[in-house]
């Protein structure tokens, strides 16, 4: 009621302001009074807009083959990022290799190359799709500069704009790569260095911009990814609220979980910040979060930080048993 009777307002000054006769030569004629509320009229709405914008959600997607395919995943229209999980084998000299659960079998004839239609089919819906590398479980590391220089011609070459005649994942062009690193103490300053080495691969392709993410644990810094996120070469990151008490949120941790976002948002030289949360109660051992908690505290808190962008969920199976992603996209 307030807004209409403020542009009630603002109309009856612009009808005087017009009417006018002035003696002053530098009056404002009609004219000029029509080409300023021709622009109001135009960017008036985009403040409305953008008071209305939603969040987004991302995904990490294939470790669980009762998920469902990519191409089922991205036609819920749900995410605007999907985390292939896992390239979960390179470093220190060995062959890299993918591991998707029972999605398929990289070692077998055909590999896993059918998920080049999927990913195609999500990225023709405007979703980024996203190789992730590591995870919980696999046999990862770096061991210097060089061998995260070779890791990363390796990921150029077989899953984005490079060449390979092995392309585990098919000729797709993925978005980028997602640095999910749970494991290993001594390659922690090398993930600096693959971030660095990827980000050079931008000015390699022309038309297609690459994006570099990371998944790292909620305890600040994350002892094994805080080299590489200080670069700054980072889009997007989404912090692991979960399997950490300390810093996750909870009924008797609010503060902790404010605290450990506020030092997140403010240290990190990212563009998007994401809060993680596991997608159902059994999805991890703590940090669940319900619908009904999201959209009535936690939600409301992050929004009031300029680069909070939304939720990541673990995982896509979890999502799909719990209906969590559209409990609460509305909100997001």
């Amino acid at each position: 009621m307030q807004m209409v009777q403020y542009l009630s307002s603002k109309r009856s000054k612009t009808k005087s302001l017009c009417s006018a006769q002035q003696a002053d030569p530098y009056h404002i004629t009609m004219a000029t009074c029509k080409s300023f509320f021709t622009i109001f009229l135009i960017i008036f709405p985009s403040f409305l807009l953008k008071s209305d914008a939603r969040g987004e959600i991302a995904v990490y997607w294939g470790q669980n083959e009762q998920e469902g395919t990519l191409t089922k995943t991205c036609n819920t229209r749900r995410y605007a990022y999907v985390n292939i999980a896992f390239l979960s084998t390179f470093g220190n000299g060995r062959n890299p290799k993918i591991n998707l659960a029972r999605h398929c079998d990289p070692d077998s004839a055909n590999g896993c190359r059918r998920v080049s239609n999927g990913i195609k089919n999500c990225q023709g819906q405007g979703i980024k799709v996203m190789i992730s590398i590591g995870g919980g479980e696999g046999s990862y590391t770096l061991t210097s500069d060089g061998d995260a220089t070779a890791v990363a011609n390796y990921i150029w070459n077989n899953f984005l704009g490079g060449w390979s005649n092995s392309r585990p994942l098919g000729d797709a062009v993925l978005d980028g790569v997602d640095f999910n690193i749970e494991q290993g103490q001594g390659g922690s300053p090398h993930y600096a260095a693959l971030a660095r080495r990827l980000s050079a691969y931008n000015n390699r392709r022309a038309g297609k911009r690459f994006y570099l993410t990371a998944a790292p644990q909620c305890p600040f810094p994350d002892h094994l990814l805080n080299g590489a996120l200080r670069t700054g070469l980072f889009d997007c990151v989404w912090i692991q609220f979960y399997n950490n008490p300390s810093c996750e949120y909870s009924y008797r941790n609010r503060g902790g979980f404010r605290r450990a976002w506020r030092q997140w948002t403010s240290s990190i030289p990212a563009r998007k910040f994401f809060i993680g949360l596991p997608a159902s109660r059994s999805a991890a051992g703590s940090g669940y979060i319900s619908p009904e908690t999201m959209r009535s505290e936690v939600l409301s808190f992050l929004k009031g930080f300029e680069g909070y962008r939304g939720v990541m969920l673990w995982d896509r199976y979890n999502d799909v048993q719990s209906g969590f992603s559209s409990a609460i996209r509305g909100s997001v």
